[in-house]
């Protein structure tokens, strides 16, 4: 958790509220990623803790201010965190749950060789550009 934002609004006259937070993500390489939350309501309404598994969906946007760009990470909906809802982008990484059923053990299948085996003693012709390999170079 960062230090919240404030200010009054140049245009409207309101006031106005930002609080940032850093996620870390459950994957073997963990990943960080900074977002905000803007808004007295909706900060309130999250109720954001630290050290809390949390599910978060974002919107990304991105500004241009004086020739550089910015990232914006908004926050517009936080839940806790249930691994039996989550939706994982990389099947591979998916957590496998513990009450799940042992698969039952097949026999491995042999990958199919990209090329036929070439006979033992048959060399494959030389290009006619010379040279035995066939590299452009």
């Amino acid at each position: 958790m960062l230090p919240e934002r404030g200010g009054t609004s140049q245009r409207t006259g309101t006031e106005w509220k930002l609080a940032q937070y850093v996620l870390e993500t459950f994957e073997q390489f963990p990943k960080k990623i900074c977002f905000e939350v803007f808004g007295v309501d909706r900060i309130q309404q999250f109720n954001i803790q630290a050290g809390q598994s949390l599910s978060i969906d974002i919107d990304i946007d991105a500004h241009e201010y004086q020739g550089r760009w910015y990232n914006t990470i908004r926050a517009w909906r936080v839940a806790p965190y249930d691994p039996n809802t989550a939706v994982v982008s990389d099947p591979a990484a998916a957590p496998i749950p513990a009450a799940a059923p042992a698969a039952a053990a097949q026999p491995a299948q042999q990958p199919q060789a990209p090329f036929p085996p070439t006979q033992p003693g048959s060399q494959p012709e030389a290009s006619s550009m010379g040279g035995g390999d066939d590299l452009p170079f």
